[in-house]
């Protein structure tokens, strides 16, 4: 047990206490976000913007570009979504208002919940190559970062510094594809499409023994967490969509 521990906990030792406790903070704020983005609460975006903003402090100290990256996007995207959920919700609510009660006493007491959350829904033709272009543009500018990483670890100095494709190692890699995944899943999130949890669960998957291996394992922890609510949360999602067009049908033929 004690070397479990060590393995999972002993990379802290070197770590000040300040790091600690912010990992633990963005942790726990970032958990917080993916719960209630489950419940489609638009309180996902300024809670996760703690996260995310410590986050870009953290990965850059620990010379994580491209997570940093990740985190830089989340953060402006988080400002994006706040902004469109809230004109959603806005507009639901307007809409709602126009509705007879007759109408309104239709619908099952059941629905209530999708009557006081945002609009969900389903991915479009229209979203692909906006998808296929910011996966293409975060590779790209993720493994420009990673190629000129000995330049940045000296000093942003090009003296001594040794460059090469044969530099990128497997976490690389791997970092490169979450970092995709990632940054369409927000996108989605922020267009309110069901299918973003689908990315969520795969690039959550995957990053939970990338940062067990980076040693950080409150972080890896958080991401087990993710994809566990990310699963719940599709389905949630889906439920929430049938819903929706339920209610819309009622409406239409009251």
């Amino acid at each position: 047990m004690a070397e479990l521990l060590n393995w999972l906990f002993g990379q802290y030792a070197d770590y000040t206490t300040l790091f600690i406790v912010l990992e633990l903070i963005a942790v726990i704020f970032g958990v917080s976000s993916v719960i209630l983005a489950r419940k489609t609460n638009v309180l996902v975006f300024p809670i996760g913007l703690v996260s995310t903003a410590i986050f870009v402090y953290l990965l850059w100290k620990w010379q994580l570009f491209g997570d940093m990256f990740i985190n830089a996007y989340y953060s402006i995207m988080s400002i994006y979504g706040w902004i469109n959920w809230s004109k959603n919700k806005d507009s639901k609510k307007n809409q709602e208002q126009q509705t007879p009660t007759s109408q309104q006493q239709n619908v099952s007491s059941t629905d209530s919940d999708a009557q006081s959350s945002i609009q969900v829904e389903r991915l479009s033709k229209t979203d692909i190559p906006i998808l296929v272009t910011l996966a293409t543009a975060t590779v790209a500018f993720v493994a420009t970062v990673y190629y000129f990483r000995p330049v940045i670890n000296n000093g942003f100095s090009f003296d001594g510094a040794v460059l090469g494709l044969n530099l990128f190692t497997w976490v690389d890699y791997t970092d490169m594809l979450t970092t995709a995944l990632f940054l369409m899943a927000m996108w989605l999130m922020a267009r309110r499409k069901i299918e973003h949890w689908l990315l969520w669960i795969v690039a959550d998957a995957i990053s939970v023994p990338l940062y067990f291996y980076k040693g950080f394992t409150f972080t890896a922890l958080q991401y087990v967490v993710f994809t566990l609510i990310a699963i719940w949360a599709y389905y949630e999602w889906q439920r929430r969509y049938r819903t929706q067009h339920r209610r819309q049908s009622q409406t239409a033929y009251a």
